[in-house]
């Protein structure tokens, strides 16, 4: 059986869309079967974009890691008109519906490709965001943490949404190891926002 973080999706498509709302920005979004968060909006991604949206920091160049149908990406590049937001996912089917929600929302400030974690990723970011696929094992969520240190910038600030019950301890030693610093920004019903900044 495929999961959303399998490159090909074996399950039937059945489509729907819903609206997601920050502050006075809205999106229309259209989701499906075999992607992640199929009925809306995460509630950890959700956590995650607030989060963001409130850093004072100036982030010129965004990456979304496991993008996913485009919630996370597109609403930060709705609201931070000034950045260009690289979104990845290894799941082609997201990949097609972020495509698609970028066009409907008339979004051109993002470049949407498919990454198996950040393998195919090129140049650097001033912060990257992710909301990593725990069910995709902590190999792979390690994996994640440790290329964002790779692709991030001097001053580049790592967010990542989790749970505590999920291993957010064990990302937040991962973290500390990797970069020298970790910040729990937001703690909301057991997600909490991790930022480490590249030294």
């Amino acid at each position: 059986m495929s999961h959303y973080y399998s490159e090909e999706q074996d399950v039937e498509s059945n489509p729907s869309m819903f609206t997601y709302r920050y502050e006075s920005y809205s999106l229309e979004l259209k989701t499906d079967s075999g992607v992640f968060s199929k009925g809306g909006i995460d509630y950890g991604s959700d956590v995650l974009v607030k989060a963001f949206l409130k850093d004072a920091g100036s982030y010129p160049r965004i990456l979304d890691v496991g993008c996913g149908y485009g919630p996370i990406g597109l609403m930060v590049a709705k609201v931070r008109q000034e950045s260009l937001v690289d979104m990845i996912d290894v799941n082609a089917r997201a990949l097609s519906l972020a495509e698609e929600n970028k066009k409907n929302n008339d979004i051109d400030n993002t470049r949407i490709y498919k990454s198996d974690a950040l393998d195919s990723v090129a140049g650097t970011f001033d912060a990257i965001l992710t909301n990593p696929p725990i069910r995709a094992g902590k190999d792979v969520v390690s994996k994640i943490l440790d290329q964002s240190y790779e692709f991030l910038d001097g001053g580049g600030a790592l967010f990542v949404a989790i749970q505590k019950k999920q291993g957010m301890p064990s990302a937040k030693k991962r973290l500390q190891q990797l970069f020298g610093n970790v910040e729990i920004v937001t703690k909301d019903k057991g997600y909490y926002i991790l930022k480490s900044v590249k030294g």
